[in-house]
């Protein structure tokens, strides 16, 4: 018997532990930015990153180039001499060759290139951050929502609880003939009002749950404790959006372009080196397949490109005043939401203290009344109607408190203090 005992308590301790997992803000947070699916282009981009700056080394490297030709031509050139022993060439020709080129200067214009291909990542890697970001303003919302549920199911059993016991005074009460035999319907209807509510709380908050689980990749039993955070504004520290980081890369990826221009008008001195074997070879005069080969450096210069690289760069500054001012516009509206989110967190923190006296004052109103329907001076849908006010004054007060919350959570998102 004692073992059956203790097997039963250790398989109680079992489900207790299971039904207390609990799940925190900062939690949904962190799987949002690790298990949405926009957070996988962040490894992409760094695979394409080092897949660009490969391309970008390879033109350090020897380019190979090879040429194959064969070709029949209506005409040769003909030695003008009479009685001359040297025949003429054939009019069908062949050739083949391998060329090498190397790379000996270039100004710097790969090193910029691959700086501005470090800049345009980091910039797309931002880009990403700023998207995960702006969706943790929906986290705040869902989650706070369940906590909005939590409180409104708790109200609902404390009442649940409260009219269980007036409904066994109120028949006794009956019994004893002190209250009219029909003041128990009035409890049981009640009752059955409180269940159909729970119903439809609960609906709701498997709802919400099941929205929160899909955005942050992860499943949440429904019975799950959400834990209610205390969320302190920080008030006093500039904007540390990552839109901020992402305007930054975006104008410093313009400003390297300007450098890549800039490298583009210096000359590219190149080695070569070609090897052929064809008929004719180099001596045009021998008419037979030979061997052959070129070695020799050349200079690419463009001296003059009708300002086209000027014009480019006219273009990159306009780039970066269009980027200045959407940054400017950025910061005004953000600043703008803040005082917004601010004179709301104002009136809810005063909406709270009077919901508290408020509160207060009708608890000693339902006292009376409940003293009242014990003396048969009111009737139990008096009773009723002033247990209702409180319920509904104590569910406006948790309303409150958890909508402070939610605006604390979202000012200091709009400030980008979540990290």
């Amino acid at each position: 018997m004692k073992t059956l005992f203790l097997i039963g308590l250790f398989l109680l301790t079992i489900n207790l532990t299971y039904g207390q997992q609990t799940i925190s803000l900062e939690s949904c947070y962190e799987n949002l930015k690790a298990n949405y699916p926009l957070a996988k282009n962040q490894t992409i981009i760094a695979q394409q990153k080092e897949a660009e700056l490969s391309v970008i080394k390879s033109k350090t490297l020897p380019q190979l180039y090879f040429n194959a030709q064969a070709s029949y031509q209506s005409e040769v050139t003909q030695i003008p001499f009479p009685n001359s022993s040297i025949e003429p060439l054939n009019k069908d020709q062949y050739r083949a060759t391998l060329t090498a080129n190397q790379l000996i200067y270039n100004g710097g214009r790969i090193k910029a290139t691959q700086n501005l291909q470090n800049i345009t990542s980091d910039k797309k890697q931002q880009q990403v951050e700023v998207n995960l970001y702006q969706l943790k303003q929906k986290v705040n919302q869902l989650y706070f929502s369940v906590l909005l549920l939590d409180n409104q199911l708790k109200l609902l059993d404390l009442r649940n609880q409260q009219l269980h016991t007036k409904l066994k005074e109120i028949k006794s009460g009956i019994k004893n003939g002190v209250l009219l035999p029909t003041s128990d319907k009035v409890i049981e209807a009640t009752l059955l009002k409180i269940l159909q509510q729970k119903k439809e709380v609960i609906n709701n908050k498997t709802k919400l749950i099941g929205s929160l689980s899909m955005l942050i990749g992860v499943a949440i039993d429904t019975q799950t404790k959400f834990k209610k955070p205390l969320i302190s504004l920080v008030k006093d520290s500039a904007l540390n959006r990552p839109e901020l980081t992402l305007f930054t890369l975006q104008k410093q990826e313009l400003t390297q372009q300007e450098q890549v221009l800039s490298k583009a008008k210096i000359p590219q001195i190149m080695g070569f080196a070609t090897g052929g074997y064809g008929n004719p070879g180099l001596d045009m005069l021998k008419n037979e397949f030979s061997p052959y080969y070129i070695v020799g450096v050349k200079v690419n210069w463009n001296v003059f490109d009708w300002k086209e690289n000027k014009k480019k760069r006219e273009v990159l500054n306009l780039s970066k005043d269009l980027i200045n001012n959407q940054e400017q516009v950025f910061k005004l509206n953000t600043n703008t939401a803040l005082n917004e989110q601010q004179k709301e967190i104002e009136t809810l923190q005063a909406s709270v203290e009077i919901d508290t006296q408020l509160i207060s004052l009708q608890k000693e109103v339902v006292a009376t009344s409940d003293s009242q329907l014990k003396n048969g001076v009111i009737t139990t849908s008096q009773y009723l109607t002033e247990l209702t006010k409180l319920y509904e004054a104590e569910n406006i007060f948790n309303q409150h408190k958890t909508q402070l919350q939610l605006a604390k959570a979202n000012y200091n998102t709009l400030k980008g203090e979540i990290k």
